[in-house]
């Protein structure tokens, strides 16, 4: 009786498995085509920055007009529009960050409640005279339980050390964008 209880809910469990490993299937894909539709968008606006670029360079017909177009506010404009990128791609990753987290969370939970009702079902079918053995398990259980907790601290802790890290990586571009429009205009008033 026990062990088609047993076996009943291993087959639950992992039926769950493959409806998480779904999810998160989905997610990566829905992830990949939001980033698709930003870089095409992106794409598009540098392909007609570029037309747009040449028809003006074509157009020049004296050095004054060329100054003109050597401007520092076009570079300032481009990384405007590069942090607006930027905005764009870490609002997907932190999206897809989020419900990764999330489905990680609900699975330890899930995890831990079909952990604790087979245990359940397990002790109160023990045999006359086990008690002693039971109480040591259940004991032993308990202690195994709390890792459950620091999976979940673990984590927890790996998900914002990666919005961290991708929080560095954006300052630093940035940091750089905005080191390298600097030095035009100070030049260009100079």
């Amino acid at each position: 009786m026990f062990q088609n209880q047993l076996n009943d809910q291993l087959v639950q469990a992992q039926a769950k498995s493959v409806e998480t490993a779904k999810h998160l299937a989905q997610v990566a894909v829905q992830s990949a085509q939001e980033l698709a539709e930003i870089n095409q968008a992106i794409a598009k606006d540098v392909v007609a920055a570029a037309q747009d670029g040449t028809t003006q360079l074509l157009a020049i017909k004296d050095p004054q007009q060329l100054a003109k177009l050597a401007q520092p506010e076009s570079a300032q404009e481009a990384a405007k529009y590069a942090a607006a990128y930027q905005a764009k791609v870490s609002k997907v990753i932190r999206k897809s960050n989020k419900e990764v987290a999330d489905v990680v969370d609900a699975s330890i939970d899930d995890a831990r409640a079909d952990l604790v009702k087979m245990v359940k079902e397990a002790t109160k079918t023990a045999p006359a005279g086990s008690e002693a053995f039971v109480s040591a398990f259940k004991s032993m259980f308990d202690a195994s339980i709390q890792q459950f907790d620091q999976v979940r601290a673990s984590a927890a802790d790996a998900f914002t050390n990666f919005e961290k890290s991708v929080d560095a990586a954006m300052a630093n571009v940035q940091g750089a964008q905005s080191s390298a429009t600097k030095p035009a205009a100070k030049s260009r008033k100079a």
